[in-house]
């Protein structure tokens, strides 16, 4: 792990977790989502500065 400073931060992100095959725990809380899941997807729909940011060519 590293610290990334603040100042480096573009934009926040809308993360969906790559769910795998067996079921979500009932019980199961959103706190721990960073550490149950290996690998997210990033929503480039959630807004149109999201889109246009991971679209857009370099």
């Amino acid at each position: 792990m590293s610290v990334i400073h603040l100042d480096c931060l573009l934009r926040g992100a809308h993360l969906m977790p790559i769910f795998g095959t067996r079921r979500m725990p009932v019980n199961f809380r959103f706190e721990w989502t960073l550490d149950a899941f290996e690998a997210f997807y990033v929503n480039q729909f959630i807004d149109h500065h999201t889109h246009e940011l991971l679209c857009s060519p370099p």
